[in-house]
């Protein structure tokens, strides 16, 4: 019998049970391993049921994805289903953890199933730009009826045991061990004599959505309602949909299709780029055996809109956290805002109705720096200005326990200066939350020159413990996202003095997939804080300046760069702002030209590549991956574009350098030159992907 797959017969039953850390991935040993237990059980006279089980913590919790796009090795995962679903006998599939895209599909092919009361049931392959293809999309529908289906498959999203039961996915919840649960189980079977349940013969559950398709299309565009530009939602709601109208077989057929179809475009091998670009930025380089330390209590230093959301973040995983504020009154206000985010979230049906009560009772909140004492890691999240940083760590210096970790919360600001403020420099760095930071899942740790291994360490594994992407970055202004964004933000800036509008630069933008464009932006955050800051740098930038003058700092005037119906965020165009900007170029003897959405998506992309390419060079970012999952994560990226990295690697590095080196001549910008890296890559042929590889 195959080492990974084990059978052992109990009298009457068999357990095969797939040993194959860390998560039973079904890999082609695995497959093998499945198809000859349950043959050998099958053919054995003495064994009546069988039970599909697993060692570890988790049953299959999906496909091998390593073997995506090598040549498919026998046996497939349909042959495998076939063989269980013929089987002569009854095959229960016993669940713990998870049982994840083609570990359900597994589970689907067995006669019954039974879970233990903490699994996770679901098929998830629709994050990874896919479909399930070993016939989930025909026999889940059949299992839980097709609104339930459609809406698990194209949301990719698990359900509990409990659901799982209720909606008829499961037959059973069991204590216990799974593999025992499945044997009791097994033996109720046996002594009932239930006739075996094959999936793909059952349509009970498809009857009212045959004789009504709205059913079934109302539950498929509710489900798809977020997903735009995604190509595998819509494609999974089709496979999803045969089930009404196509034999099981005819179905599965067209299922394989599409699965392939999407497999080999380019939407899903950016989704899996994406997804194995998350797993390589939580590698850091620190010595071997690095430990992180102990956290076990957090203190926030300010609770306005980043200190509430980081409190947030943490009470959001059962962290207990300390609030400090300077006043009572900044305080109050405070822990005010949170309470009403958290009653908003549980009155949309985000979290369960007791849920604000319970997560606002781990965040307590107090006046003054000296309550930092007991805190293992201490977060400081005030005003972004150096003096403000500086005074701030200087008295955490005073009052923090000897080995605490002290994190800034800053956006752009040197943390090597920061940490300078101190005696230790070895416990300071950077956590670098996006807004909101209850929402927004990137981290970007700051290693500073002076920060120890282990501090390290500890940061990247509370940012895991939060359920945020960390990602370890250099010390250099703006970090790796924001100082790529300040490259995209000088061309926009740039365009309105050539001639174009904002809503021309913004819907460029957005067509390509970022949710916001730089004006939208720069409307949401607020125009007078750049206004301010350029003031104090002695800067002018006509156009923005003389919108602030105006009185229009963005939505919260109602007035920008667009303006703002009362009550709604929506940029609407507005011909003020157009007479504005020709005024102003009028007034500077400037000629507006006309500019096409090629030349601006290019101006917008392609400056954010280049400072990319410095950033690897100065080695502020560790891997091209790295930098990719700053932008998926952190500035909503289209995930089905992979980052900007993998982007310029699809376009390929010769267009994208031969296109700055045409736009630094054209528009008098010796900043958009290629740079040394990416020059020479493109002159060699070569990818960002190749640094990896170590090129």
């Amino acid at each position: 019998m195959s080492e990974v797959v084990k059978v052992e017969r109990h009298d009457a039953v068999a357990i095969v049970t797939i040993d194959s850390p860390p998560v039973n991935a079904l890999s082609a040993a695995v497959r093998k391993g499945i198809l000859e237990g349950v043959k050998s059980a099958s053919a054995d006279p003495q064994v009546q049921a069988i039970v599909l089980a697993c060692a570890g913590r988790t049953f299959v919790a999906g496909a091998d994805i390593t073997e995506f796009g090598k040549p498919p090795q026998s046996p497939s995962l349909h042959e495998v289903i076939t063989l269980i679903e013929n089987a002569p006998k009854p095959v229960i599939a016993a669940i713990h953890g998870t049982a994840l895209g083609g570990g359900l599909e597994l589970a689907l092919g067995c006669h019954f199933r039974v879970a233990t009361k903490d699994a996770k049931l679901g098929l998830p392959e629709v994050k990874l730009g896919l479909l399930p293809g070993g016939g989930g999309t025909q026999r889940l529908p059949r299992a839980v009826g097709p609104e339930l289906a459609v809406k698990m498959i194209v949301t990719g999203e698990f359900v509990s045991a409990q659901d799982a039961l209720k909606n008829g996915l499961i037959e059973e919840i069991v204590d216990g061990e799974p593999a025992v649960g499945g044997e009791a189980f097994a033996r109720k079977v046996l002594a009932e004599k239930r006739p075996l349940r094959k999936l793909r013969d059952d349509d009970s559950k498809l009857a009212a959505a045959k004789a009504d398709k709205s059913i079934f299309t109302n539950a498929a565009a509710a489900a798809n309602k977020r997903n735009r530009g995604l190509e595998a939602p819509l494609a999974a709601a089709e496979a999803v949909s045969h089930a009404l109208d196509m034999p099981f077989d005819e179905a599965l057929k067209t299922e394989r299709e599409l699965f392939l179809k999407l497999m080999n475009g380019d939407q899903s091998k950016a989704q899996r780029y994406a997804f194995f670009a998350e797993r390589e930025a939580a590698k850091v380089d620190v010595p071997a055996g690095t430990k992180p330390r102990k956290v076990e209590q957090v203190a926030i230093i300010g609770a306005g809109t980043m200190g509430g959301g980081i409190a947030m973040s943490f009470a959001n995983a059962g962290i207990p956290v300390t609030l400090i504020e300077t006043g009572e009154e900044q305080l109050k206000r405070g822990l005010g805002v949170m309470q009403k985010n958290y009653e908003a979230t549980a009155a949309r049906g985000g979290i369960p109705a007791d849920a604000p009560a319970k997560r606002m009772g781990l965040i307590k909140g107090v006046v003054g720096i000296e309550n930092v004492k007991d805190a293992d890691l201490i977060i400081e999240a005030v005003f972004e200005t150096m003096a403000i940083k500086k005074e701030v760590f200087g008295k955490l210096d005073q009052y923090a326990k000897p080995g605490a970790v002290l994190a800034s919360n800053t956006s752009y600001l040197d943390i090597n200066q920061i940490a300078a403020m101190t005696k230790r420099p070895q416990d300071v760095l950077g956590m670098h939350f996006f807004s909101p930071a209850n929402v927004m899942k990137l981290c970007e740790i700051v290693r500073a020159e002076k920060t120890a291994p282990d501090a390290l360490v500890t940061a990247v594994n509370i940012a895991k413990r939060i359920a945020k992407v960390p990602v370890v970055v250099g010390v250099c202004d703006g970090f790796v996202g924001n100082r790529m964004l300040a490259a995209r933000g000088k061309q926009a800036e740039k365009f309105l003095f050539e001639g174009a509008l904002p809503q021309q630069v913004d819907g460029v933008v957005t067509k390509f997939g970022i949710p916001m464009g730089p004006f939208a932006m720069g409307d949401l955050a607020g125009l007078d804080i750049g206004w301010r800051s350029r003031q104090d740098r002695g800067i002018k930038s006509e156009i923005a300046d003389a919108i602030c003058e105006a009185g229009r700092f963005g939505q919260k005037t109602g007035k920008g760069y667009y303006k703002y119906e009362a009550g709604s965020r929506s940029p609407l165009p507005d011909p003020e702002i157009e007479k504005l900007i020709q005024e102003t170029l009028a007034k500077l003897g400037l000629k507006p030209r006309q500019i096409d959405d090629q030349e601006i998506l290019e101006r917008m992309v392609y400056p954010m590549i280049n400072e990319g390419a410095r950033i690897l060079e100065e080695k502020i970012a560790a891997r091209p991956s790295d930098i990719d999952v700053v932008w998926l994560y952190g500035y909503g990226w289209p995930i089905y574009r992979g980052g900007p990295m993998f982007y310029a690697d699809q376009v390929g590095l010769k267009k994208v350098a031969e296109r700055l080196s045409f736009y630094a001549k054209q528009t008098n910008d010796p900043s958009l030159e290629p740079a040394s890296l990416l020059k020479r890559l493109a002159d060699e042929g070569k990818t960002f992907a190749s640094l990896a590889k170590g090129a």
